[in-house]
């Protein structure tokens, strides 16, 4: 599919070849649309291959018939999955070519606003595609610290779920995402530094780059905190463990003496006057009952239980 609109004014018209203020939108496009746009536009080789290359990362390049980058951002990133999407831009002097199997949130975006007093070059496309597409960063940090949030609730509220396989598929998806956020940067830095185009033009790339550098340290802090979770996680449960154990430690040590006295009065000896004494049973219960609660008051106050 090919869409055009003006680029002075916005206005959305069929496509027959121009290629003086326009901008060309194609989207899965099939060999016979490429080899129209092949014949209408002067494109480089290099350029169209790793356009229509499944899988490509983000790169850019300024070529003498055009200025040519392609960025790689989250389809979804409100929801933070896997799901990725590609937009590949040629930027010619008075035209804009892009690219994409099923147009991107960017393009959506940015179509509407062609034609507008900010948005009338072929320059000023291209920032606010790329500006566009820095925002989709920001929206899957905000959601990727939401969840990081709940995950440190979780840790916290002594849940006996295991946050551990949470932690590490957050510290993946926030890899990825700092690894796609610095790739489109360093994009755009390379377009900026050898596009041609007014000191205006080269100031809004400098822009984006910065977006985009931004939105790379928000993942990589996110990978920070996710790690001092794990560590904090880890913690709290030998904390925790630390306590079972003194508990347990406690609760042996009431028992000990009691031990020891059911020991010396089981013994088979036969001179041992309370074995003969009437009062000696009730001796017995009344030495373990005051034993073992003295102990019991004691570790209580000092913490021990």
């Amino acid at each position: 599919m090919i869409q055009a609109r003006r680029l002075s004014s916005g206005e959305e018209f069929p496509w027959q070849g121009e290629t003086q203020d326009v901008w060309v939108d194609a989207q899965g496009v099939t060999p016979d649309e490429v080899s129209a746009l092949r014949a209408a536009f002067p494109l480089n080789r290099l350029a169209l291959e790793d356009a229509l290359e499944q899988g490509h990362w983000s790169r850019a390049e300024v070529y003498p018939e055009h200025a040519f980058i392609t960025v790689r951002s989250y389809a979804r990133p409100q929801e933070t999955d896997e799901f990725t999407e590609r937009l590949s831009v040629f930027t010619f002097e008075r035209a804009v070519l892009t690219l994409s199997s099923s147009g991107t949130r960017a393009l959506t975006g940015v179509w509407a606003l062609t034609g507008r007093e900010s948005v009338n070059t072929a320059q000023e496309v291209t920032y606010e595609l790329l500006d566009h597409t820095a925002d989709t960063f920001f929206t899957a940090a905000d959601a990727l610290e939401q969840q990081v949030d709940a995950l440190e609730e979780r840790v916290f509220q002594r849940q006996r779920q295991n946050p551990v396989p949470d932690v590490f598929e957050l510290k993946r998806v926030a890899a990825q995402a700092r690894r796609l956020a610095t790739d489109a940067g360093e994009a755009t830095a390379l377009i900026g530094r050898h596009a041609h185009g007014t000191p205006a033009d080269l100031v809004r790339y400098r822009d984006v780059q910065d977006s985009f550098t931004r939105a790379a340290g928000r993942f990589e802090g996110l990978r920070d905190m996710l790690t001092s979770l794990l560590d904090l996680h880890l913690n709290l449960q030998s904390q925790r463990m630390n306590e079972v154990m003194r508990t347990l430690t406690a609760v042996s040590v009431v028992f000990l003496p009691l031990t020891f006295l059911a020991g010396v009065w089981g013994m088979n000896f036969e001179h041992m006057p309370e074995l003969r004494s009437p009062y000696g049973y009730a001796l017995a219960w009344g030495s373990f009952l005051l034993i073992g609660t003295s102990l019991a008051v004691t570790f209580k106050r000092r913490g021990w239980w």
